[in-house]
């Protein structure tokens, strides 16, 4: 076998490995580069490889770094099947197409307003790119062995994290390889557990989290906290919210205290349609969470969907200066419906703009985060008086110490561990603390490395 590095070096985004052997070339992973501008552009350079000459994909889970460049993927010559799960496959028929639209967008804002040096400007891709992507889809179920031709097969293990999240183990009859995918956490309230795996000939691991732990601080109380907070003072608040997996954990929290009767019962609107549809998805896969048929329902019937642009205006005519509780996307403030509600809601300070977690360097949520007195939305400056506060504790990537844990399921160490998905320092810290644990045999690769395996 030979593994080539294509994305996740160095970054948290944009993982590619190509595995070779023999006539056959599988690709893990066909995701987008994000964030930085120089990670971006490489979404526009052709691949060090041909995707006519690769015989199949396999997706660990449907997040846009991991298959957000599968549409293009197929326009450039991919005409093989794409192996996933259930969950994933659902969750791509969501993302893929939005993904889609916000490339659209963008490159008809770009020649609207001239800032391009292209004319006319070019989506990376378009919707019927997603389509045609979408077609390639072929679930399949966890735990069975898969053939990817004579010699190689395929296994799928839940991975947590989001739903569909799988690892994904890949054997010849005489070694395997294992890729972890994002791994979830281990005592999530919504998402079941990683699977414990025994054993990998070679592991490619990620290190999102690999030179932190998370904060013990309960969620729950601190939304209880806030919540209350505001409400006592008339506010509303409003949580910007990533629409896959933290919008689901949101409404969760949020059934739980009222229905415990720790914060006073407000209207909760869910205002993001792809979010809306992630969410019925729960009812779907209810073999991949913790929820229980009754407690899936009543928690996705606890709050109000706003899938129209009219029904997510009729918010500011029912809230009429009523505290609710308004969860939009995107999560770190970026585009969106979010942006509506942020210019409506952030200059009174009886409000609360709730930050859902982690946020990107520059990012709208990030100066916020920092304190930022004024913010632009839509090219207009707004006064920041809205109380900013921000939930810790909501990653659904394992830290360090959750992934050792994981690691320790294993009976004998893999003949070499290759850590990805991580920036560097957090790549670095993980192996050092793997190395010092366990002994095994840990490195770092570089973007487009090749290693014979």
């Amino acid at each position: 076998m030979k593994l080539t590095f294509l994305g996740a070096t160095g970054t948290v985004t944009g993982s590619k490995y190509l595995l070779e052997d023999g006539q056959k070339r599988i690709l893990i992973d066909c995701g987008l580069f994000q964030g930085l501008k120089e990670l971006r552009l490489r979404n526009w350079d052709n691949l060090p490889i041909d995707p006519a000459s690769v015989d199949a994909v396999i997706l660990t889970h449907a997040h846009i770094d991991h298959s957000g460049y599968l549409p293009l993927f197929v326009k450039n010559g991919f005409t093989g099947p794409v192996y996933c799960s259930s969950g994933t496959a659902d969750l791509c028929d969501i993302l893929l197409p939005d993904s889609a639209h916000i490339h659209e967008e963008d490159a008809e804002r770009a020649n609207r307003y001239g800032y391009t040096k292209h004319n006319p400007a070019l989506p990376l891709y378009d919707k019927e790119d997603a389509y045609a992507a979408l077609e390639k889809i072929k679930p399949v179920s966890y735990g069975d062995e898969h053939p990817l031709g004579e010699f190689l097969s395929f296994r799928l293990h839940h991975a947590g994290h989001i739903l569909g999240a799988a690892c994904v183990s890949i054997s010849d009859g005489q070694t395997n390889i294992l890729f972890s995918g994002d791994l979830g956490r281990l005592n999530d309230p919504v998402m079941n557990p990683p699977a414990k795996i025994q054993d990998a000939d070679y592991l490619v691991l990620e290190s999102t989290y690999g030179d932190r732990l998370h904060e013990e601080i309960d969620p729950l109380i601190q939304l209880e906290n806030i919540i209350s907070q505001t409400a006592a003072r008339g506010g509303t608040v409003v949580i910007p919210s990533f629409a896959v997996g933290r919008a689901q954990s949101l409404m969760y929290y949020i059934y739980k205290l009222k229905k415990d009767g720790r914060i006073p019962d407000l209207p909760v609107y869910l205002d993001s349609p792809m979010a809306i549809s992630a969410t019925k998805l729960l009812k779907k896969h209810s073999n991949e969470h913790r929820l229980s048929d009754d407690l899936c329902a009543a928690v996705c019937s606890s709050v109000f969907y706003t899938q129209t642009v009219e029904q997510s205006k009729e918010i500011y005519s029912r809230n009429n200066g009523v505290p609710s509780i308004i969860i939009s996307a995107s999560g770190m403030a970026t585009g969106g419906r979010i942006l509506h509600h942020l210019k409506h809601f952030i200059g009174d300070p009886r409000n609360t703009i709730l930050l859902a977690g982690y946020q990107a360097a520059g990012t709208r949520g990030d100066r916020l985060n920092k304190g930022e007195k004024e913010i632009k939305i839509h090219g207009d400056m707004y006064k920041v008086r809205a109380e900013i506060d921000m939930l810790h504790n909501m990653s659904a990537h394992a830290d360090y110490g959750e992934i050792l844990q994981w690691l320790g399921n294993f009976q004998k160490s893999p003949r070499k561990t290759f850590l990805t998905h991580g920036e560097p320092e957090a790549s670095k810290a993980l192996k050092a603390k793997i190395e010092e644990t366990y002994d095994w045999r840990v490195s770092i690769p570089e973007y487009e490395q090749d290693v014979e395996l």
